[in-house]
């Protein structure tokens, strides 16, 4: 059998275990194990068991746990409603106004929490009503919410850089800051959407009241708690005193300190967090877990190389070679969470950009972008259906409005193809800095 026909063998063995239900990390040990026992003469136990314990005590996941824990503590605080009060005296005078709540709310919510989803039902849970009664657009509330959210992704700290870290052997650190500038530079994409809308539309929303700069200065104090989380968490890397690890660590203490001054700590908060950590931990831990045992199968298989030889063949630049996996994780955002397309996908992807000479620290904030447009890509976009359990929208309402943010992603992308020092920059200089 030659390398295409075990490709498409493997691939509908895949898809008939997803589409039957099965899990996504049990389906990838399924085709492992499909693709050890008729393609190969390896023993199945041994190369089992010893590589799901290999990738799962790998000492770099323990900061994945920990920045799980960090956000479901803050998803139980009030940080979002001190973030609204904070933001809005600065706001009311940009086009499109409070609606940049949503924005900045989710770019500074994103640098405390690297998920996604606890970004959107956080921000969204304060945002949503305020928003809706000053009389602002729900489609364009819905829409920035939805994109902006997905920020959770890129600014780090980001589980999704932790499992590509993990799966590429790329140092966390690193992928956590060559993501602060891209990241910045989408919200500020996103801010300017806004603004077009502000000044197209010409909305109807209430006017907020004058305010003195005193009493500006005096409502940013609430900003004052996610800004010293932030530095905590991310200077402690910059600067090279903490590992992603003890960085996470630093992030639990502090906004475990940060619960108890707003007194929402209580013990079954705490309980409740935790249990949340817990079960987001391993589900991904046990994806990761078959991911390997996957890439270790195509790897015996010798697919993950003819396929890299076959694509050789083909000569492609490295920029078409680039727009064609972009087009790949489109399509497969359709069908696939962000996480499950990047362990599913990297294990072939990596000898490609290899052989293209393409930098792996640079590919994960592009493979981001693609993951965060998956989040709002139908029919499984996941953040679709977190925003329709937040309102009374349909899925097709709420894609539609979150189509635009969809298409900036998209600019993202092609910005850092045309421009990858955007990734590459703060790295470089972070070498510079803790050598």
């Amino acid at each position: 059998m030659d390398f295409t026909e075990l490709a498409i063998a493997l691939l509908l063995i895949l898809f008939l275990l997803l589409g039957s239900g099965v899990w996504v990390a049990l389906s990838l040990v399924g085709v492992a194990i499909v693709g050890i026992a008729f393609f190969t003469g390896r023993p199945i136990g041994a190369s089992m068991y010893s590589t799901l314990w290999t990738s799962s005590t790998s000492w770099t996941l323990t900061a994945l746990p920990l920045f799980i824990w960090m956000g479901e503590i803050l998803y139980r605080t009030r940080l979002s409603e001190s973030l609204f009060r904070g933001l809005s005296p600065w706001l009311s005078w940009l086009p499109g106004r409070l609606m940049h709540t949503n924005v900045i709310g989710c770019t500074l919510f994103a640098a405390v929490s690297g998920s996604s989803a606890a970004t959107l039902t956080t921000v969204g849970k304060m945002s949503m009503p305020e928003l809706s009664k000053r009389g602002y657009s729900d489609f364009m509330s819905v829409g920035t919410l939805a994109g902006a959210s997905t920020l959770g992704l890129m600014i780090p700290p980001s589980l999704t850089m932790i499992v590509y870290g993990v799966i590429t052997n790329q140092s966390i650190p690193k992928l956590f800051i060559a993501g602060i500038l891209p990241g910045l530079i989408l919200a500020a994409l996103f801010m300017g959407y806004v603004m077009a809308w502000g000044v197209l539309k010409k909305p109807n929303i209430v006017k907020e009241p004058a305010m003195t700069m005193r009493h500006r200065l005096y409502e940013s104090r609430l900003l004052i708690p996610v800004a010293l989380l932030i530095l905590t968490v991310i200077g402690s890397m910059y600067s090279g005193l903490a590992t992603a690890t003890e960085a996470a660590a630093l992030g639990v203490v502090g906004a475990l300190v940060l619960a108890a001054i707003q007194r929402s700590l209580t013990f079954s908060s705490l309980v409740e967090s935790l249990m949340g950590a817990a079960k987001t931990s391993c589900m991904i831990a046990l994806i990761l877990a078959g991911a390997s045992f996957l890439t270790l199968a195509m790897g015996f298989t010798g697919l993950p190389r003819g396929l890299a030889e076959w694509v050789g063949t083909l000569h492609l630049s490295p920029f078409m070679l680039l727009l064609a996996l972009m087009f790949v994780y489109i399509v497969l955002g359709c069908f696939l969470d962000g996480i499950s397309a990047v362990v599913l996908t990297m294990a072939v992807v990596t000898p490609m950009l290899n052989e293209a000479g393409i930098d792996l620290l640079w590919f994960g904030i592009f493979v981001l972008v693609m993951v965060e447009m998956a989040q709002i890509t139908p029919p499984v976009g996941f953040n679709l259906f977190v925003m329709k359990g937040l309102t009374n929208h349909s899925l097709g309402f709420i894609a539609k409005a979150a189509a635009p943010m969809f298409l900036i992603m998209a600019l993202m992308a092609l910005l850092l193809i045309a421009f990858p020092g955007l990734a590459t920059f703060l790295p470089g200089y972070m070498n510079e800095a803790t050598m």
